[in-house]
């Protein structure tokens, strides 16, 4: 009684499952790869030695190495990329916050036209006005300033 032995590959669509079961754990395989040589890098915590140490073991032993790394230092990776991760989105927003900093500051037409508003309120003279609008047009000054210290003290 000879009993025929059918495998994976006698079947096309099988062959096809397989090869790209295959091909998804090996671009795996250099992810999780790539991503234990970063954490390596990242690690403040290790010495250059240690550094240098889990590296030659990553990449002369990898599936060994990468597994021992994962292991004995699997927990912290996670928290590691998310501290580096908070650290860039502070640098980022604080580069924002500078940028649109310079954008806060009211433009010469802005304060020309506050300082009409205040002159039309009575609130400075025509002199005062002349000299604010010559310190606004000549970037020394600033209509909120100029106008404070000229008003009048009934306000």
């Amino acid at each position: 009684m000879s009993a025929q032995t059918y495998l994976a590959y006698d079947f096309p669509l099988l062959s096809v499952f397989w090869s790209m079961l295959l091909f998804f754990l090996w671009v795996m395989w250099f992810v999780l790869l790539f991503r234990i040589v970063a954490d390596i890098f990242r690690d403040d915590a290790l010495s250059g030695w240690a550094k240098a140490g889990w590296l030659v073991f990553t990449v002369l032993l990898p599936f060994l190495g990468v597994f021992v790394y994962v292991i004995a230092r699997g927990k912290n990776m996670g928290r590691r990329e998310i501290a580096q991760a908070r650290a860039q989105q502070e640098a980022f927003d604080a580069h924002i916050r500078e940028a649109a900093g310079g954008m806060g500051r009211p433009s010469n037409a802005d304060e020309l036209s506050k300082l009409s508003e205040i002159r039309a309120r009575g609130d400075i003279t025509d002199e005062e006005f002349r000299r604010a609008k010559e310190l606004v047009l000549t970037g020394h000054g600033s209509a909120g300033h100029s106008g404070s210290t000229a008003q009048t003290p009934g306000r």
